[in-house]
């Protein structure tokens, strides 16, 4: 089922990490909370300049990434027929599931280095996500495209005799074939006019073969008639007949061309159950890797982000507040904000309920705020 966290960075200046971990836990949203503290690696800090700029890019790439993950559920949903909000019990990361995987977050170090700069994590963590998220779509696509082949020959081989395919119904006898003058062509003749057409075909164009129409079969709808006539005055007997509203089957019997038609659809059936259990098997390991990586990313992002609130040294403690009722993600926002709504400093103040509220008086510099800031750094995670 989807969830909803709080990814919550607070100075080490509120108090010790244990203290601040059990009143979240007491307090918040009365007590209804699951608490996880995920601690940092020791990552190479650049500029503040570097800082600022990385900031900007974890929070595009938290969004991509997370957007990409969604289109893997997507995808896997639509090829397994399982509903959206039970896809992601089926898919996991790191042999478990992403609601475990957030809440016992660790840094993998042996897949992401922190002896490298945080610009070549970021730079490496994005590629790999983001390639396959590239990789599986043009695989999806390619399968779409097989499908609608798939379902093109359906379409013909399930229509009425005036669109389907021919193949399996004509016979070699049913043709005029190795002839220099005369051919055979088709016809599709609704029920309805059946009688007009057998008693005027034989006038529609010059050297119609006499009583050369041949039935060769017939359904609800129509009658599919073979008529010979001279080559020379084909393209005059077809016109003729689309003004009697009857409809020329485009067909050239050919034995290799009829078995290769036969095996049309065998072999596109074969490949779209093929492909299709291919991309089932990539949009799982999609899913890991690209929930990993986005994790990743989000985790970095909250790292840098505290770097940039609360300075050097990174003395800052992080936690995962998972709501138990989903419902109760609002209310525990609202009292984790309530509690630390002083770090903002000048920028919130208190209404007459003792609540946090921006303060209006820096509604001239509302150009120069982040409407969405907040007093500390606290991130909804939504979980699909």
């Amino acid at each position: 089922m989807p969830h909803s966290y709080l990814l919550v960075s607070l100075p080490a200046s509120v108090g010790a990490i244990d203290e601040t971990q059990s009143w979240i836990e007491t307090n918040v949203a009365a007590g209804s909370v699951e608490v996880t503290n995920l601690k940092f690696p020791d990552f190479k800090i650049g500029t503040l300049d570097s800082l600022v700029q990385q900031s900007e890019e974890l929070s595009k790439l938290d969004s991509q990434l997370h957007s990409s993950v969604s289109k893997v559920i997507d995808i896997y949903a639509s090829l397994t027929n399982t509903p959206l909000n039970s896809v992601s019990s089926k898919l996991k990361i790191e042999n478990t599931n992403i609601d475990n995987y957030l809440q016992h977050f660790q840094w993998n170090k042996s897949r992401f280095r922190i002896d490298r700069s945080i610009d070549d994590l970021i730079k490496s963590i994005s590629n790999e996500g983001l390639q396959l998220d590239a990789d599986l779509r043009a695989q999806f696509q390619n399968y779409n495209n097989i499908k609608s082949n798939l379902l093109s020959i359906q379409r013909k081989q399930n229509g009425d005799l005036s669109v389907k395919s021919l193949h399996d119904i004509v016979k070699r006898d049913d043709f005029v074939l190795d002839s220099d003058h005369l051919k055979t062509v088709l016809i599709a003749v609704p029920v309805s006019s059946i009688n007009e057409f057998l008693s005027s075909y034989e006038t529609l164009a010059p050297f119609v073969v006499p009583r050369s129409a041949n039935l060769i079969a017939q359904d609800a709808e129509y009658a599919l008639y073979g008529v010979t006539l001279f080559k020379k005055y084909e393209q005059e007997f077809l016109v003729n007949a689309r003004e009697h509203k009857w409809t020329p089957r485009d067909f050239t019997f050919d034995d290799s061309l009829i078995a290769k038609l036969r095996s049309e659809f065998a072999l596109v059936q074969k490949d779209e159950i093929n492909l299709r259990n291919d991309i089932i098997r990539l949009a799982r390991e999609a899913y890991a890797e690209i929930t990993g990586c986005w994790i990743h990313i989000l985790f970095l992002r909250a790292f840098v982000e505290s770097v940039l609130r609360y300075g050097l040294p990174p003395l800052f403690h992080c936690f995962i507040v998972k709501p138990i009722d989903v419902k109760n993600l609002t209310k525990a926002k609202s009292d984790i904000l309530a509690r630390y709504s002083y770090l903002g400093g000048n920028a919130f103040s208190k209404d007459s309920k003792g609540k946090p509220i921006r303060d209006s008086s820096l509604h001239e510099y509302a150009a120069l705020v982040d409407t969405d800031y907040e007093p500390f750094v606290i991130y909804n995670v939504e979980i699909l």
